[in-house]
């Protein structure tokens, strides 16, 4: 469990590194779940830029502020590898941000569960274990999040059940390969396998999975984001939302992040946050009426 007395999934909402984001999510959706990436707090140590990204006051600073119940550190590593500033990657950069990582838990003094940097897919499944037990080591009280991935294959994901307390199944991933059904699957073989295991679904934004798998007690999910990123969810879009409605409801809120966080007020960021307040509401009445509570 991740919290006491649990009894189903909780869906944490990602993104939560851009505090104006967190602000949004937390005062205007009650959120209380949070996964945040340490990418940008660490990019530096490979010469990369910030780029979009809002200082602020850290996440990992705020979380209390947030009545935050639990949040999970993303390592940044499908964002370094695949993602806005993906590259080849060596070795050496790998063990680099593994040591900027660790350092900054320790030196900011991170509570968070903490993914691990799982880099099977560029430098194998060894130098993954190498990193997985270092990380343990160094990190012995912070709660760590080992990533199974196809390469591992079956007598790695054996090993890492054995080894771990919380595993984690890249639901995206296997969707990708077409394996979508392989998720339900998994989830039961380590759970049978090792009953007392945690399991987390990364990046996990289908409602039948949330349902159907409500034993594991962690997801995570950007998709409250997208009626800002893409224009529409499921029965809105940017064209038929009632904004001045939301605005009358929201717009103190983000009045006051914006006077939190230096953030200029204008009646476009009012239409822009408030939206981000109400997706963040109306994800998580959907998640507590599919998955369970979310308090």
């Amino acid at each position: 469990m991740i919290v006491e007395n649990q009894s189903n999934i909780k869906v944490h909402f990602a993104g939560a590194e851009q505090t104006d984001f967190a602000y949004c999510i937390s005062k205007g959706g009650n959120i209380n779940y949070y996964l945040f990436s340490v990418f940008y707090f660490i990019n530096k140590v490979l010469g990369l830029k910030n780029s979009g990204f809002r200082k602020g006051i850290p996440i990992y600073k705020e979380l209390e502020y947030f009545n935050s119940k639990h949040s999970i550190m993303d390592s940044g590593l499908f964002t370094l590898m695949f993602g806005a500033h993906a590259g080849k990657r060596t070795e050496f950069e790998i063990d680099t941000w593994f040591n900027a990582l660790t350092e900054f838990v320790l030196k900011e003094d991170i509570k968070s569960t903490c993914v691990e940097v799982d880099c099977q897919k560029i430098l194998g499944v060894e130098k993954a274990w190498d990193l997985r037990i270092k990380m343990k080591e160094i990190l012995p009280n912070n709660r760590i999040i080992n990533v199974f991935h196809k390469e591992d294959g079956k007598k790695g994901l054996d090993r890492l059940i054995e080894f771990s307390d919380y595993i984690a199944i890249s639901v995206p991933e296997l969707r990708a390969i077409g394996q979508k059904k392989y998720t339900y699957n998994l989830a039961h073989y380590i759970k049978n396998k090792k009953p007392s295991i945690d399991i987390h679904l990364l990046g996990c934004t289908e409602i039948q999975l949330l349902k159907d798998l409500n034993f594991c007690p962690s997801a995570d999910s950007t998709t409250w984001q997208q009626l800002n990123r893409y224009g529409s969810i499921k029965g809105y879009s940017i064209k038929n939302i009632k904004q001045q409605k939301i605005n009358e409801k929201y717009q103190s809120i983000v009045i006051d992040m914006c006077k939190r966080y230096d953030i200029e007020i204008t009646q476009r960021k009012i239409d822009y946050y408030s939206r981000y307040c109400f997706t963040s509401d109306y994800y998580k009445k959907l998640y507590t009426k599919e998955a369970g509570n979310q308090d």
